[in-house]
């Protein structure tokens, strides 16, 4: 694996980031970018199979082009259940992160799983924070 040139700073934030977020993995990428991925336990199938591909079930975050004045582009998307994508939206809009898209990824699947995308320009810390609020009623 290359190793990716990025601060220590950039790197401590990163090992933050994830921790804030319960990331189960996290890496920094060419950029820098700090990518944090964790999966949610969601109980699916798709065309009548059972499914725990992290592909249905994941949540992402990552942040990048960190500034000066420590502000950065962080961005985040969750797969969740039909019946959450409205709760959630209310939590991310109060937070003052923009959502970007809702929609589906997969047909026939059981329950119906939709999937968020939001943004932000942000402290990545104060971010993170805002995020583990908004998504914590996911479990």
């Amino acid at each position: 694996m290359e190793q990716v040139k990025a601060s220590p700073r950039f790197r401590r934030l990163c090992n933050q980031f994830s921790a804030i977020l319960g990331g189960t993995e996290h890496e920094i990428t060419k950029g820098p970018v700090c990518f944090v991925s964790r999966n949610r336990k969601i109980n699916a199938s798709i065309l009548g199979r059972k499914t725990t591909s992290p592909l249905v079930r994941y949540q992402l975050f990552s942040f990048e082009s960190l500034d000066s004045s420590g502000r950065a582009l962080c961005l985040g998307e969750t797969a969740l259940f039909q019946d959450q994508v409205n709760r959630l939206l209310s939590n991310l809009r109060n937070n003052g992160i923009k959502v970007t898209a809702v929609h589906n990824h997969w047909l026939f699947e059981k329950p119906r799983l939709m999937y968020v995308h939001w943004e932000s320009i942000d402290n990545p810390i104060d971010f993170a924070r805002k995020v583990k609020s908004s998504i914590a009623f996911l479990g």
